[in-house]
């Protein structure tokens, strides 16, 4: 009888941890993970900084097609806050262009927060951060979102601007609502502004913006990449004066953002190498927890077009395509020789 009853409450805590893995509370795996798709190690496989030379001075911002990280500062307060493992400084230098900042407001001071868990910065070090690199590497723009959250001020104009002359300098940025040509954008920081206020850059709600990020659990995963797959279809024939902007990151209750990222990106590296026409806009792509193969992939979209018009002049890959083809060598031998172990 006793051990009937014992067995009872033994039996209904393991349907428990098995529903809790189906739905993410557990997920897939605490240890360290670099894949082609997906890194939430500490440093990128390969860097690849200044992609964006490349790129003709006369062509519209609009029409460059990027990696970009959702919720860029959140590398702590546990699975449900961390949506990156990479500094900043090495997102930026790994390739990525779009960042997005969130700000808690609190009598002037401008702490970085996901939700409720502050990221051990202020909005300060984010603006150094970028001034450093773009100072390194002029040939570049970042496109950064800048968004209050976790306080309801509705009234971070001011504290912004103090910000921007404390810890950059007001000639960093565009300043114009304008989509501003690669050269017009290299060696600027364009806030894409998500609060009210005079204007410091381009409107944030100005871009075509997919971005379902409710994920309730693992078994919604697929209609969240069939928004994905939508807004990224739609983006080469979109309207070439207007920045497509398509995230990839999801969460929720029972599905927190590495459990959908180590699946989404699965799929949306996949998606990425099937594609037969390379020559076209897909905007920023905009990721949680991106490994280097699949922001080359989505740098190379942009950057073949050109490619293939200076063959007859330059037939040597960028450093940062070599990297990638060897690392993507080196993987695929070591599956090659597990596999016939």
């Amino acid at each position: 009888m006793m051990s009937s009853i014992r067995r009872g409450p033994v039996k209904m805590q393991k349907m428990l941890i098995e529903l809790m893995v189906l739905v993410g509370v557990i997920g897939l795996s605490y240890g360290a993970v670099q894949r082609p798709d997906y890194d939430d190690t500490p440093n990128p496989e390969f860097l690849n900084p200044s992609w964006m030379t490349s790129i003709p001075d006369d062509q519209p911002l609009s029409e460059v097609t990027m990696p970009g990280t959702h919720n860029t500062m959140a590398l702590y307060g546990g699975v449900y806050a961390e949506c990156q493992t990479w500094s900043l400084a090495s997102q930026l230098r790994a390739g990525v262009r779009f960042l997005d900042v969130r700000v808690r407001h609190v009598k002037g001071n401008l702490t970085i927060h996901h939700g409720v868990s502050y990221q051990r910065a202020h909005f300060g070090h984010v603006l150094e951060g970028v001034a450093d690199f773009l100072s390194e590497y002029p040939s570049e723009t970042v496109l950064m979102r800048v968004k209050e959250e976790f306080s309801e001020t509705y009234d971070i104009y001011g504290a912004v601007v103090d910000y921007i002359h404390r810890y950059a300098h007001w000639d960093l940025l565009w300043h114009s609502r304008l989509v501003p040509t690669m050269g017009e954008a290299r060696g600027k920081l364009i806030v894409l502004q998500d609060f009210p206020g005079p204007d410091l850059g381009m409107r944030y709600g100005s871009l075509d913006i997919a971005d379902d990020w409710r994920v309730p659990t693992l078994l919604h995963v697929e209609e969240k990449w069939q928004s994905i797959y939508e807004h990224l279809e739609a983006a080469p024939a979109g309207n070439k004066a207007q920045i497509f902007l398509t995230y990839s990151s999801g969460a929720g209750v029972f599905a927190y953002p590495r459990a959908v990222a180590q699946r989404v990106n699965t799929q949306l590296y996949d998606y990425l190498r099937a594609k037969t026409d390379l020559n076209q806009r897909l905007g920023i792509v905009c990721m949680d927890f991106p490994a280097a193969p699949i922001m080359q992939l989505i740098i190379d979209f942009q950057l073949r077009e050109n490619a293939k018009r200076k063959q007859v002049f330059n037939a040597a890959p960028s450093k940062a395509s070599l990297k990638y083809t060897i690392s993507k060598l080196r993987r695929e031998m070591i599956k090659h020789f597990t596999v016939n172990v």
